[in-house]
C-alpha cells in the first residue's frame, strides 16, 4: 500500500495536528505553544509577552523580502502585539543578478523602516535548492502589559468582523500570470489587481492594534487557502461553529472577477490584507463604528455558536482548502 502524495501548499490540518502532538510539553513560560489555526507563538519573558512568528512567501518575485516582512508582521500584530525585530533568510537560485538581490534587499527594508521593524539578523545563500527567490521570515514583537489576543478567543455567541476585502493578495498574483484568463478582464479591474499589494494594501498590522485596543477577544489573518480557511482555522482554534452571512462578506471586486476568469473560488485565494477579529456582543457594534471611523472598512459576517465547523447562513456548508486555490495554477 503506497503513501499518500502530497500536494503543493500546506499540510493537510489533520496531518499537522498530528504532527504538533508530538512536540515534547512546552514549558510553563509558553503560554501560546504552536497549534492549527494560531498565527504566532508567545512566551513569557522579564519584560513581557514575546510574540514570535515564522513564514516563507515562495510566491513571489523581487518583492518577495517585502511581502515577507509585512505577512510576518501581520502573524504578530493579530496576537496584540507591534512587531518590532525581523530576521530574513533568503535563498537565492544559481545565476541570480547582483542587480536582483539588491532591489530585494531595498524593497525589504522599505517594507521593514514603515512599520518601525528592526533587521535583526538572518542568513543569505545561493543554492540549487531552489528555482526562485524565497525569504522565510521570522517576527518578533513584545506586549509590555504581557498581554496578548489568540485566534482561539472566540466564545458562543461573540461575533466576527471582517475588516478589508478578500482577495486582495491572491488578486495581485493572478494579476502578473501571463495567461489568457486576463484578457477577459476589464482595463480598471486588471490595474487595480496589479496595484492591490500596494492599494488597498496586504498588511493589516494597524487594523490589528486598533481592533486589540477596541477589546477584539481574538483576531486571525487569512493567508493560504483563503477567506474560507481563515474562518474554519478561527472557529477550530476557539472550539466552536461560525454561521457566515454571505450577503454581508466584503469581496475586492477586481480579484474576484479575476478568480472567476481563472475558474478558482474566489473563497479559497490568498487572503492576506483581511483581518479576522472577534467581539462580544456589546462591543462589536461600537467597534465596527470606530474601525470604520478610523478608515478600516468593517462588517460583521458571522456569528459563532456551540458546536463545530463553518456554514452559510442558507445551512451550507463552507468548503474549507486545505490547498490555497493559487496551486492550481500549476495544474491547468
Amino acid at each position: 500500500m503506497s503513501e499518500e502524495k502530497l500536494r503543493p501548499g500546506k499540510l493537510p490540518a489533520s496531518l499537522l495536528r498530528e504532527l504538533l502532538s508530538g512536540a515534547a510539553k512546552p514549558p510553563s513560560e509558553v503560554r501560546v505553544p504552536p497549534m492549527v489555526g494560531e498565527d504566532a507563538g508567545v512566551i513569557d519573558m522579564p519584560g513581557g509577552a514575546l510574540v514570535a512568528a515564522a513564514d516563507p512567501i515562495t510566491l513571489t518575485g523581487k518583492s518577495v523580502g517585502a511581502h515577507a516582512a509585512l505577512i510576518n508582521a501581520n502573524d504578530v500584530a493579530v496576537m496584540g502585539a507591534r512587531p518590532r525585530w525581523f530576521l530574513a533568510v533568503v535563498l537565492l537560485p544559481p545565476g541570480t543578478e547582483t542587480s536582483d538581490v539588491r532591489e530585494l534587499f531595498t524593497v525589504m527594508y522599505e517594507a521593514l523602516d514603515g512599520m518601525g521593524v528592526t533587521l535583526v539578523g538572518g542568513h543569505t545563500e545561493i543554492t540549487n535548492a531552489v528555482t526562485q527567490p524565497l525569504v522565510v521570515g521570522q517576527m518578533m514583537g513584545l506586549r509590555e502589559d504581557g498581554g496578548f489576543v489568540r485566534t482561539g478567543g472566540l466564545s458562543a455567541g461573540d461575533a466576527v468582523v471582517q475588516v478589508g476585502p478578500a482577495p486582495v493578495e491572491g488578486a495581485a498574483i493572478l494579476a502578473a500570470e501571463p495567461a489568457a484568463p486576463l484578457t477577459q478582464i476589464p482595463d480598471d479591474s486588471l490595474r487595480a489587481a496589479e496595484r492591490a499589494i500596494e492599494n488597498p494594501g496586504i498588511s493589516v498590522v494597524n487594523q490589528a492594534l486598533r481592533a486589540t485596543e477596541l477589546g477584539a477577544l481574538a483576531l486571525h489573518d487569512p493567508t493560504e487557502g483563503g477567506l474560507s480557511a481563515g474562518l474554519h482555522e478561527l472557529a477550530e482554534a476557539s472550539g466552536v461553529g461560525l454561521v457566515v452571512a454571505e450577503a454581508e462578506v466584503q469581496w475586492f471586486e477586481p480579484g474576484r472577477r479575476i478568480c472567476r476568469a481563472f475558474g478558482l473560488d474566489p473563497w479559497g485565494v490568498l487572503a492576506s490584507g483581511t483581518l479576522l477579529a472577534g467581539f462580544s456582543p456589546d462591543t462589536v457594534e461600537t467597534a465596527c463604528e470606530r474601525l470604520n471611523a478610523d478608515g478600516y472598512a468593517a462588517t460583521t459576517i458571522a456569528r459563532a455558536e456551540a458546536g463545530g465547523g463553518v456554514r452559510l447562513t442558507s445551512g451550507e456548508e463552507l468548503i474549507r482548502y486545505e490547498r490555497d486555490e493559487l496551486s492550481r495554477l500549476s495544474e491547468m
